[in-house]
């Protein structure tokens, strides 16, 4: 299973990007994609953009990990038991 994460491109510099995922910067290789811009959305896999997504999308799976990561923080006491 592989797992990739929104994030939003905010600078560009020839076939790197860089990228803020919650407020946190990662370079990303933008050599598989064509057309990214500023303000755009990738998926972020291993350091590479490897697809452009839309801003709801991108908003709407933050939010399904932010409620993981809540759900998470719940039961690890139960786990630790």
């Amino acid at each position: 299973m592989c797992l990739s994460i929104p994030a939003k491109v905010t600078s560009i510099n020839g076939d790197t990007a860089v990228v803020s995922v919650g407020g946190t910067e990662y370079e990303a290789s933008l050599q598989l994609l064509n057309d990214v811009k500023i303000g755009d959305y990738i998926l972020l896999h291993t350091g590479f953009a490897i697809q452009k997504i839309s801003e709801e999308d991108a908003i709407e799976t933050l939010k399904v990990f932010k409620e993981f990561d809540e759900l998470n923080e719940q039961i690890k006491p139960k786990l630790e038991e």
